[in-house]
């Protein structure tokens, strides 16, 4: 039984092979892989992410999770990636080595600035970098950040180190003062933060919201993350959103295939909530001019 079981199967990906080719498709597998909001829970959802995009595209889909900003441009330059769900400066650095093309760009809610609650029924294209501190800090803006110990999720996250390194030098602020410490997962930073371990920490805007669950007290109960935090800066700067991109090496034909299985993806219900991961409910076609911005802020921050 076992043995008809495993080629039926073989038999099933032969015929959903052949049927992808003649929908266009010119290869007959694809890997996918995503930098996730919370590398905590990623995992969980990739099983269902590869058999979902292998049912709309025919082919066999293997989704892995980036272990870093990098990890996933390297991927890409290596060959074993073919599609990325990448952030934006991650995005920025694997097209200006010619190894990644986007082909879609990701839709979000809005936030309310005032209160970080979600604003349903909005969508935009943008969002903001965030700087938490504890409520009691004192701290208000970029200013009372000098001399600080700063918790950032890595050199490449627009959000998350880019731009407030940036915006921060513009407003004449010393970063050499400051002391870093890198710490790549969001509500562990945001832990940090409430423990007094560092004084702020650089993320993306609506963290407390997407967060309000994930972070926890001794005891496993979830902190209040609006009492303990406050927002000491939105950035000045938009960021935009998520690239879908494709590895260069592909056909335009698989491109296609690809671009569309995402925004069938993004009008199905169960598709919405496998993207649910990456905090997505939507795609529009990519404006490669709305990531031109993120080079030059790059560049200031790494100076």
């Amino acid at each position: 039984m076992k043995k008809f079981s495993a080629l039926l199967l073989a038999l099933l990906l032969v015929l959903l092979s052949a049927f992808a080719l003649a929908d266009g498709l010119d290869v007959d597998k694809l890997s996918i892989q995503f930098v996730p909001t919370n590398t905590e829970t990623a995992d969980a959802t990739t099983a269902d992410f590869s058999a979902y995009m292998s049912n709309l595209l025919g082919i066999p889909v293997n989704v892995t999770v980036a272990t870093s900003y990098n990890a996933i441009v390297e991927a890409m330059e290596s060959g074993t990636v073919d599609v990325g769900i990448m952030p934006p400066a991650t995005y920025v650095q694997a097209r200006e080595m010619g190894v990644a093309k986007a082909v879609l760009s990701s839709v979000l809610t809005d936030y309310d600035q005032e209160t970080e609650q979600l604003l349903p029924g909005t969508s935009v294209g943008s969002f903001k970098a965030e700087v938490l501190v504890r409520a009691d800090s004192g701290i208000t803006g970029y200013e009372g950040l000098a001399g600080k110990t700063i918790a950032y999720l890595g050199a490449s996250s627009a959000s998350g180190y880019i731009y407030p390194v940036a915006e921060m030098k513009m407003a004449g602020i010393d970063t050499e003062s400051c002391n870093w410490v890198n710490i790549t997962s969001v509500p562990s930073a945001i832990l940090a933060v409430i423990k007094g371990d560092v004084d702020a920490c650089f993320t993306f805007e609506g963290s407390r919201f997407v967060f309000s669950s994930a972070v926890l007290d001794d005891n496993g109960n979830p902190y209040d993350l609006y009492t303990e935090l406050s927002v000491a800066k939105l950035s000045d700067g938009d960021i935009p959103n998520d690239a879908v991109a494709v590895n260069t090496r592909l056909s335009d034909a698989t491109a296609e295939a690809v671009r569309q299985a995402f925004l069938d993806m993004a009008a199905d219900e169960a598709g919405l909530a496998i993207m649910s991961t990456w905090n997505h409910n939507g795609y529009v076609e990519a404006n490669e001019a709305d990531y031109d911005t993120i080079a030059e802020y790059i560049e200031l921050a790494a100076e």
